[in-house]
């Protein structure tokens, strides 16, 4: 039996584009109902549930509770003093972080 996570709670939002995102990728918020990209549009945006990112920096995440934040290149690191997330995976080879958002 495979275990799969992706997809479980999933909550998604339209918000409004400013430029362009890559699909998976962290996103922050630019103003009311607005997150940043390089392209004008609409995005779906993940507010909740399970998600696997990449994760930058020397330090891998820990299963568990582990403080993360964005890393400003779509992906997230390792930082102290960030919010917690439940973190159920973390693949060192392909440096993806599987988390509860």
């Amino acid at each position: 039996m495979a275990i799969f996570h992706q997809e479980l709670g999933q909550v998604c939002t339209t918000m409004y584009l400013q430029g362009s995102a890559a699909d998976n990728t962290v996103c922050k918020m630019h103003a009311n109902d607005t997150v940043v990209g390089k392209r004008d549009g609409l995005a779906c945006v993940q507010v909740a549930g399970f998600v696997t990112l990449h994760y930058t920096g020397t330090t891998a995440p820990t299963v568990g509770e582990c403080a993360l934040a964005g890393d400003g290149k779509g992906g997230v690191a390792v930082t102290e003093n960030a919010k917690k997330y439940r973190v159920l995976r973390v693949d060192t080879a392909a440096k993806t972080v599987g988390l509860y958002l």
